[in-house]
C-alpha cells in the first residue's frame, strides 16, 4: 500500500474511534449537539490546495461512552392502521433502505444510493402487494397513508425524517399518476408480459445502460399502456404519436411495479437500481456556481499560475461541500465545468495545469468517488456504517475538447473508472476499494451543515 494511502487509513481509523466514542454517550441523541463546532463552518473546513489534497481534519472529542451504538431510534413506528400494503413482504428491503438512508448521511448519498434505493423500495412495496389488492396503484388517500406509514417504519430503524423532501417523493408517486392503466389483468392483457419478463427478471448491470436490453421493454410496455387514453384517427388506429411524454412516463411506473410482482425483492432491487444507475450516471448532479472568479484568476492566458490555480482551488471547494459522486458523475461534471469555462475563454486545460482530480469534485473529508455500479451502505456491529469507495481514482479530470469528447461507459476505447470489463458482468472487481466508514466522513458533514 502506498504511504499516502495507509496515511489516509490511519486518519480515518482514528477520526471513526474518536466519533464512536460520541455515538455511544446516551446524551448524543442530537448529532448536531453532540459535537459542538464553530458558528462559522468554513472555520473546521480543510485548506482545499491547487492539487485538492485537503489538509486533514481533526474533530473535538466528544463525551466518553456509556451505552451500545445502535442504528435504531429505538422507537415503535406510529403506524395509521389505515394502509393496506404487505409490509412484511418487503422486511429486509426496508431494512437496506434505512441503511442506505441513515440519518444525516441522507442528503449525501441522496442521488447515488439513498434515494434510488428509496424508491426502489417503494415500486417493490407496491409490486409485491398487488399479488393481494390486484392493481398497481394506490388512490390519493390511501398514499398518504401508505407513504406516513412507509416513513414511520424507516425513521424508526434509522433512516433521516425527511426523506419525503431529500428525494422529491410524495404520495402521487405510490398512484398511477396520469396512467390509464392500474389493475394487473388490464396490464397484461395489453402487454407482452413475457418479453418484459425475459429481458428484465436479469439485468446485465455493465451492458445494460448501452444495449438497453431492459429499458426498450419497458418503453413498449408504457407507451401500450399510455395508447389506452388516445383517441383513434379517421381509419380507427389510435394516434401514437400524441401520446405526452408524461402519461408514457407515468406508465413506466406501472410496468416497473409489475415486474417487482414478478420477481423476488432482492431480485427486484437489483433490477430497479441497475435501471436508475443508467439515467443518474448520464447527469453532473452538482450546483456549479457561477465561474467568473475563476475565469478572472485565470484570465490572460493564464499569465499568472499561482493566482489561477487559487482561484480553481477554491471554487472547487465549494463543489466538495454537496454530494457524494459515482465516477461517471464526477467525469460529467468535470465537462460541465469545463464547458463553463471554456465559454468564458479560458482555452487552457486548469485540470492539468491546477492538477484537478476526479475525486476532487465529490464530497470532501473523504475524497471519495462512489462505484459507477449500484452500491448499498452496510451495517454491522463491527464496522458501523460503511460503504464502498474507490481508491483508483487518482486520475486527472478530463478536460473537455472537440477532438476527445468526455469519456462514455458506453465507448469501449475509453478506461472508465471503477466499471468493470464489459465482458465479465460480474460484480465486485473494485481493485484496491475499500469499506470507508461513514463515521469518519461525518466529522466533514456535520462541521459543513453547522
Amino acid at each position: 500500500m502506498r504511504e499516502s494511502e495507509a496515511q489516509k487509513l490511519n486518519f480515518m481509523l482514528i477520526f471513526s474511534l474518536v466519533l464512536i466514542f460520541c455515538f455511544n454517550d446516551s446524551q448524543c441523541s442530537s448529532l448536531h449537539n453532540s459535537l459542538i463546532f464553530d458558528q462559522r463552518a468554513d472555520n473546521l473546513l480543510p485548506e482545499i490546495s491547487p492539487t485538492g489534497n485537503p489538509e486533514p481534519l481533526y474533530p473535538l472529542l466528544g463525551p466518553s461512552p456509556s451505552s451500545p451504538f445502535t442504528i435504531t431510534n429505538n422507537t415503535a413506528p406510529k403506524l395509521s392502521g389505515l394502509c393496506t400494503l404487505d409490509f412484511d413482504a418487503i422486511d429486509t428491503m426496508l431494512s437496506i433502505t434505512a441503511t442506505d438512508c441513515f440519518t444525516v448521511f441522507a442528503p449525501y448519498l441522496a442521488n447515488v444510493v439513498c434515494c434510488p434505493q428509496l424508491e426502489a423500495t417503494l415500486v417493490i412495496l407496491i409490486g409485491q402487494s398487488s399479488k393481494k389488492t390486484k392493481t398497481l396503484s394506490l388512490n390519493s388517500t390511501h398514499a398518504k397513508h401508505c407513504l406516513s406509514d412507509f416513513d414511520q417504519i424507516l425513521t424508526s430503524q434509522g433512516a433521516d425524517n425527511t426523506l419525503q423532501q431529500i428525494c422529491s417523493i410524495g404520495p402521487s408517486n405510490l398512484t398511477e399518476a396520469s396512467c390509464p392503466v392500474k389493475d394487473v389483468d388490464g396490464f397484461e392483457k395489453m402487454v407482452n408480459a413475457s418479453k418484459i419478463l425475459d429481458s428484465c427478471r436479469k439485468i446485465d448491470l455493465v451492458n445494460e445502460c448501452c444495449r438497453e436490453t431492459c429499458q426498450n421493454a419497458i418503453s413498449e410496455a408504457a407507451k401500450e399502456l399510455a395508447s389506452v387514453s388516445n383517441e383513434f384517427d379517421a381509419m380507427g388506429i389510435r394516434r401514437l404519436s400524441d401520446i405526452s411524454t408524461r402519461v408514457i412516463n407515468d406508465c413506466k411506473s406501472i410496468v416497473l411495479r409489475w415486474l417487482a410482482s414478478k420477481l423476488e425483492p432482492l431480485r427486484a432491487k437489483e433490477a430497479l437500481r441497475g435501471l436508475a444507475n443508467c439515467n443518474l450516471n448520464k447527469v453532473c448532479p452538482l450546483v456549479l456556481p457561477n465561474v467568473r472568479p475563476v475565469a478572472q484568476g485565470c484570465g490572460d492566458e493564464i499569465s499568472n499560475h499561482t493566482t489561477c490555480c487559487n482561484a480553481m482551488g477554491s471554487y472547487v471547494s465549494h463543489l466538495q461541500k454537496q454530494s457524494f459522486l459515482t465516477n461517471l458523475q464526477a467525469i460529467n461534471c468535470a465537462a460541465s465545468l469545463g464547458n463553463k469555462l471554456q465559454k468564458e475563454n479560458i482555452t487552457s486545460n486548469v485540470y492539468n495545469l491546477c492538477h484537478v482530480n476526479l475525486q476532487d469534485f465529490s464530497l470532501q473529508g473523504s475524497g471519495c468517488l462512489l462505484p459507477s455500479l449500484p452500491s448499498d451502505a452496510t451495517f454491522d456491529k463491527y464496522s458501523r456504517v460503511s460503504f464502498i469507495c474507490d481508491l483508483n481514482d487518482h486520475i486527472p479530470a478530463p478536460w473537455p475538447s472537440i477532438s476527445h469528447p468526455a469519456p462514455s461507459s458506453c465507448n469501449k476505447t475509453v478506461k472508465v473508472p471503477a466499471l468493470p470489463a464489459a465482458t465479465s458482468g460480474q460484480r465486485g472487481l473494485y481493485a484496491d476499494a475499500v469499506m470507508f466508514l461513514l463515521v469518519y466522513a461525518m466529522t466533514f458533514i456535520l462541521a459543513t451543515t453547522r
